[in-house]
């Protein structure tokens, strides 16, 4: 039998995330992604939406977006490279991730997270959990997604409290952190909320204004039923 490992030796959780975040092969399951909105954080940015949520909250805007069953599998890889396009194309300000639920899968998100630092971009997550519950977990690849995002909004939506002072927040009780010093409030977080609509074909792509968004995609289903 092969001695034990001095306790220095013994791969860390934190190490053996840092060494995976490095991976190419790292597969999202993606719902959704713009390339370029102002619709989802302040100023231009590229949008990846997560496949997937273990919350339910009522009168949800993205539905589609809740089963772990369904979007489109994606690498890592792949994503950063749209972004370097939208990058150049769009001078962007950052990236925003959401969904479902982006810390569902949060070696994913974490690398998304470091890719768009890496580049210079700012990093805005929206998360049905708070920010205590999120480290609550204990899980490394959540606290480096963390330490790699510099505006959270947090907590579930609650469609009794809507938002009305506040720009791209869905619900009075989610709370905003600012967690890098990149970033802070200023004017643009309290504009009118904005709503962008982009239709493919019979596809109809809606983001922005949650309350909003919701009535238009059952409006567009009834038309087209």
């Amino acid at each position: 039998m092969d001695p034990p490992k001095e306790l220095h030796q013994l791969e860390r959780p934190e190490r053996r995330v840092e060494s995976l975040l490095t991976s190419t092969e790292i597969v999202a399951q993606i719902a959704q992604i713009v390339p370029c909105t102002e619709a989802e954080g302040p100023g231009r940015r590229f949008a990846v939406w997560f496949q997937g949520c273990p919350l339910r909250c009522p009168g949800c805007c993205n539905p589609d977006f809740l089963p772990f069953a369904g979007g489109k599998p994606m690498t890592v890889t792949e994503i950063l490279e749209l972004l370097d396009s939208s990058r150049l194309q769009h001078q962007l300000e950052g990236i925003t991730l959401l969904g479902g639920e982006p810390t569902a899968q949060p070696l994913a998100a974490a690398a998304i997270a470091r890719g768009a630092w890496e580049r210079g971009l700012t990093v805005l997550l929206f998360s049905g959990f708070t920010l205590e519950q999120l480290r609550e977990k204990q899980d490394p690849a959540i606290h480096n997604l963390l330490a790699h995002t510099d505006i959270l909004v947090d907590g579930p939506y609650d469609r009794d409290q809507p938002e009305t002072q506040r720009r791209w927040i869905g619900s009075a009780n989610q709370r905003v952190h600012f967690l890098t010093s990149r970033c802070a409030w200023d004017e643009r977080w309290f504009q009118k909320n904005t709503l962008e609509i982009r239709v493919r074909g019979r596809e109809i792509i809606v983001n922005g204004y949650p309350a909003a968004s919701t009535r238009i995609i059952r409006r567009w289903q009834k038309n087209r039923n």
